[in-house]
């Protein structure tokens, strides 16, 4: 067992701790490359990996860019942009609400939902490869979901209650 680290504060951080800390953000880094080389393949060098992971997250749903943001996957700013963005490339039409004019609404126009179709088919197969290619099979897939759900919780508690 590695020796935890301490701090010039003083503080004793866990080394298992740390590195997962690690691995979550060079996770996400991956995920980004893996997208956009799928999107390299496929000829569209004109979206961020970042914007196709905005599309198949979009979905079939007609929401705002507010509703994107407690999603909590996006922050303000940087969904403003790509949205932007991705409307002015045809990936996503935007209306106003019919209710209440000053919100607009958002869908997948048939370019954006050939984006997600892309992303459904690229995860598809790498669900499919997980275990035979990637060593992890279903039981362990579901624990590391149940681990992260957990980290996902205790670090919205940190930030809702001060911890």
């Amino acid at each position: 067992m590695a020796i935890a680290e301490v701090l010039s504060s003083g503080a004793i951080v866990r080394p298992d701790y740390l590195e997962m800390l690690q691995r979550v953000e060079r996770l996400h880094r991956h995920l980004l490359d893996v997208v956009k080389d799928e999107l390299d393949r496929e000829g569209m060098g004109d979206l961020t990996s970042v914007q196709a992971l905005l599309l198949f997250n979009i979905g079939d749903a007609v929401l705002t860019a507010g509703e994107l943001r407690t999603r909590g996957h996006y922050l303000g700013s940087n969904v403003s942009y790509n949205l932007k963005k991705l409307v002015d490339l045809g990936y996503i039409d935007q209306n106003r609400s019919e209710d209440d004019r000053r919100t607009v609404q958002i869908a997948l126009t048939d370019k954006g939902d050939a984006v997600r179709s892309l992303l459904v088919g690229l995860f598809a197969r790498q669900s499919a490869a997980l275990g035979p290619s990637g060593g992890l099979e279903e039981n362990k897939v579901e624990a590391t979901n149940l681990a992260l759900g957990r980290l996902e919780r205790f670090w919205t508690d940190h930030i809702r209650f001060r911890l």
